[in-house]
């Protein structure tokens, strides 16, 4: 075999102390079936086959600090969710568990922290 293997991103997976809670709080968030849920790894199942989101145990979990300045603890991954209305979306992840970030970098995007303290982004269609 020459040349590079055929790869597909299959999941992302964030860490937290307690995976399932943080699970629970991006079910509520994007409505995603639970595909998998064992003690320290719970799987969200993307409709229509798309790459998942997995929640697994870190016990030594640190907070991600947004925006970071040297010496805190960087953030490694955010996610971009696209969304029809911010304030609706920002709303509904707030009742979730998610807090408004106070740092908002542009306009039509809105950085929420989850439980765990991973950013992520709601943004409008085009931004």
């Amino acid at each position: 075999m020459s040349g590079r293997p055929r790869t597909r991103l299959s999941g992302i997976v964030l860490g937290a102390p307690d995976p399932r809670a943080l699970a629970d709080f991006y079910h509520h968030l994007m409505g995603w079936r639970v595909k998998w849920d064992e003690p320290d790894w719970v799987m969200l199942e993307a409709p229509g086959g798309g790459p998942g989101l997995s929640f697994q145990t870190e016990r030594e979990h640190a907070r991600p600090v947004w925006p970071a300045e040297p010496g805190d603890q960087q953030m490694m991954i955010h996610l971009d969710i696209e969304v029809d209305d911010l304030d609706v979306a920002s709303a509904h992840a707030v009742a979730g568990g998610a807090v408004v970030a106070e740092y908002q970098p542009q306009e039509g995007v809105r950085v929420m922290l989850d439980p765990a303290g991973h950013p992520f982004c709601l943004f409008l269609p085009g931004h």
